[in-house]
């Protein structure tokens, strides 16, 4: 079974997330561009510092590799300092389409 890799990230720190994903065996990624709410505005005048632009990447990959793939992703967006991002990790049910290797 897959799973999904969906990391949001500052804007212009989308390249560095996938190339970490990828350098942990990632076959590739998808990356689209957002706008974040909510969270600014939660934090009042230290809400100015976060900006609202925000990337997506989207990695769907083999279970044994997500582990991997993920704390990658993490360490390469240093989503670990506050502010820098949010990544998750969810089950793929179906699909069609994905080039595994078996």
């Amino acid at each position: 079974m897959e799973k999904v890799i969906t990391c949001i990230v500052q804007r212009g720190k989308g390249e560095k997330v996938v190339k970490g994903a990828i350098d942990a065996g990632a076959q590739g990624a998808t990356v689209f561009y957002a706008r974040g709410t909510g969270v600014r505005q939660k934090l009042g005048l230290l809400g100015g510092l976060i900006t609202p632009e925000k990337e997506v990447v989207i990695v769907v990959t083999q279970e044994d590799k997500a582990d991997g793939i993920f704390k990658a992703m993490v360490l390469a967006g240093e989503l670990e300092k506050p502010g820098k991002g949010f990544a998750f990790i969810q089950t793929v049910e179906k699909s069609v389409g994905f080039l595994s290797k078996k």
